[in-house]
């Protein structure tokens, strides 16, 4: 089904709130040049991200919160989508869809009755935005066989490949996800494990901040190596690629049953960094040892601390954030959104089974005409 409007095919809206529910970025982004030329970005209220967390377990009336939430997650994403048309000075008419992420609350892939839940009404956004929307882009996959992630590891080839030269890119969202690009054309990914959300969940339980700014308390502390040996013996770590997580195995409950009493605080915050850089490094050496640049982006790539344990851990590679290449960190995966609707307009496979492990290519997502 395609939109009857006149549209410039090359922009796309792509809209993101990811596993570190640090709000919704959105951008206007250039398919023509693979370019974002706006960015926006709005932080959930505070009451919204409660909720949303909630509801990443089971509770009370599900059904009817779960609903509310997803129009709450739709009304936000058509504000980003005005503020970025304004900003811009574009007209909605100019713009050929919206690829929309929604906020993820269940993954559980794998098996007949495997399924992804990214909470957003769609036809609410296409109703309140005046634009086509794609959104549901893992559902199929996941139907398919797959994990339904990660899913930007083709959008990574496009832009951050380099002939000749294993590349890595490493999101650092609320759950981590490397993209292998092979110097021999092969494309390869998966999620290595925690990023900001046991971080982020551990310095709102005891100092009450929402972050830990470039993992400043966490340098106050020391890691320790029982309780780090007690989360790197998670059996997720062993399992081969293709491979997801997200909140429903990593949060603050799995991290409590392997706490031991007494424990300072500051410990708990370095080992828990030290598990997303140690996490991360093993896999990308066990399945990428030969690569000379590793690229970060996600909101984790601006916490210092984390990024030098990163380099200190891959002495081999380059270390640098996807900034330095000219998309700054908090736009990369709103805008592999955006390329997945345009992947989705223009009947193209968004998928990569090789990363997924689906039975094969599929057109990702559904479409809400505006």
């Amino acid at each position: 089904m395609a939109s009857l409007r006149p549209t410039d095919a090359r922009l796309y809206i792509g809209l993101m709130s990811g596993t570190s529910l640090d709000g919704i970025d959105g951008v206007l982004f250039d398919a023509s040049r693979l370019a974002v030329t706006g960015h926006v970005h709005t932080p959930f209220l505070p009451a919204l991200r409660d909720e949303l967390l909630a509801l990443n377990t089971p509770g009370d009336n599900e059904l009817h919160r779960a609903a509310l939430a997803a129009n709450a997650v739709a009304r936000g994403y058509a504000d980003v989508v005005a503020q970025l048309l304004e900003a811009t000075g574009t007209r909605r008419e100019q713009v050929a869809a919206i690829g929309a992420h929604g906020q993820t609350v269940r993954h559980r892939p794998g098996g007949i009755d495997g399924y992804t839940t990214q909470l957003l009404n769609g036809a609410l956004l296409a109703e309140q935005a005046g634009i086509d929307v794609v959104c549901d882009l893992r559902s199929r996959d996941v139907a398919a066989g797959g994990q339904g992630a990660p899913l930007v590891p083709a959008f990574h080839r496009a832009c951050f490949g380099l002939a000749g030269q294993d590349v890595a890119v490493l999101n650092l969202g609320g759950i981590a996800n490397v993209s292998l690009l092979f110097a021999d054309g092969r494309t390869g990914g998966f999620d290595t494990g925690p990023a900001n959300c046991l971080m982020d969940g551990w310095i709102a339980r005891h100092r009450g901040l929402a972050f830990d700014a470039d993992g400043a308390w966490a340098a106050t502390g020391r890691v320790l190596p029982d309780l780090l040996a007690a989360l790197l013996a998670e059996p997720f770590f062993a399992l081969p690629p293709p491979r997801s997580t997200g909140r429903d195995l990593f949060h603050l409950g799995w991290l409590d049953a392997r706490l031991t009493p007494g424990a300072a605080p500051a410990d708990v915050q370095a080992t828990l960094l030290e598990l997303t850089a140690r996490s991360a490094a093993d896999a990308l050496r066990a399945q990428m040892p030969a690569a000379a640049t590793l690229i970060a982006c996600g909101g984790g790539a601006r916490n210092g601390r984390l990024m030098q344990r990163l380099g200190e851990l891959l002495r081999g590679a380059r270390v640098k954030s996807s900034a330095a290449l000219g998309l700054p960190v908090d736009q990369v995966e709103a805008a592999a959104f955006a390329w997945l609707a345009q992947c989705f307009k223009e009947k193209r496979p968004g998928n990569l089974p090789a990363v997924t492990g689906a039975a094969g290519l599929r057109l990702l997502g559904c479409l809400y005409p505006a």
